[in-house]
């Protein structure tokens, strides 16, 4: 049992407000997941050319400083890099393989949880409420977020296992619920490139959109091939750079709702999640059908 929540602005005079908006949606999810907790939030986007990556240590002590000067030194490129934590978000002028490719060789005990030109992952183990703090997320801006909030019921607690999950350039997923074929599928995507970093399912979820993308499906046309080639039960929250998506099985039996008003749309496990936003007594709000996906992108403002 885990927790889902995402928020997607379609007034940008509120993206100032983006964490402060998020961070009880994220909370009011501590039942449904008390051990590990993570966003992924998207702004602050840098321009073509650029690449930002998300950067996080497993050890106490690393020192960004040295890792920032020995990488730009390493590129002979611009670098822009700020820390957040046991986090930090670093932007190069340079490409993605370029630029992972020096991560690997300089300081290959970072984890990195994200790339592209907008995402940021930040996540990590405890309650909701401590990543909130740790990161910083009630000052946080930006257009669109999604978080999780997990409990883990057949594997370790790990900064690893906790979601959401980024196998491609600002594409993430956050998963409630279980796949039954993903040890299979698994092997099968490493055939195809696909890269992973952990043995969770919601990873190869993660790993098949992107595979599905690079095989030249737009997301709808992913997600669609999806409800055929994953087996199980599930409800995915799916962001990207221009906004975000929500998708469930067949059969539906992992819980969500979804709420829209002229300002917002808003997705979480269970409405109190919801109870918060302003102006949600006056909301369109309703339960996802199955096997339908709904998505709201800066290039449409309807499901």
């Amino acid at each position: 049992m885990c927790g889902i929540v995402g928020l997607y602005l379609k007034n940008p005079a509120l993206e100032s407000q983006l964490g402060k908006l998020f961070e009880p949606m994220l909370e009011s999810m501590t039942g449904r997941g008390p051990d590990s907790a993570g966003f992924a939030i998207y702004g602050d986007e840098v321009q073509d050319g650029w690449v930002k990556l998300t950067l996080q240590a497993v050890t106490e002590g690393f020192d960004w400083n040295v890792f920032a000067d020995t990488i730009k030194a390493k590129l002979n490129t611009e670098i822009d890099w700020f820390q957040n934590a046991t986090a930090a978000v670093v932007k190069a002028k340079t490409d993605e393989d370029t630029i992972r490719a020096t991560i690997a060789e300089i300081a290959p005990e970072l984890k990195i949880m994200s790339a592209g030109q907008s995402i940021e992952i930040l996540k990590g183990m405890g309650l909701p409420v401590e990543i909130s703090a740790r990161f910083g997320l009630a000052n946080m801006k930006g257009s669109h977020i999604i978080g999780h909030t997990r409990m883990a019921t057949e594997s370790a607690v790990t900064m690893e296992g906790s979601h959401p999950f980024s196998t491609g350039a600002d594409l993430c997923l956050v998963h409630n619920g279980s796949l039954s074929n993903h040890a299979r599928l698994r092997q099968e995507l490493k055939r195809q490139g696909i890269h992973f970093e952990t043995e969770n399912d919601t990873e190869v979820a993660a790993g098949y959109l992107t595979w599905r993308l690079q095989e030249g499906d737009s997301l709808a046309q992913a997600l669609d091939n999806a409800l055929d080639d994953l087996d199980g039960f599930f409800t995915f929250a799916i962001g990207t750079k221009d906004g975000f998506a929500v998708i469930r099985d067949p059969i539906a039996c992992k819980p969500a709702v979804l709420a829209e008003t002229d300002d917002y749309v808003a997705m979480a496990s269970e409405y109190q999640a919801l109870a918060s936003l302003p102006n949600i007594d006056k909301a369109k709000v309703w339960e996802p059908e199955p096997a339908t996906l709904y998505v709201w992108e800066r290039s449409k403002d309807a499901a």
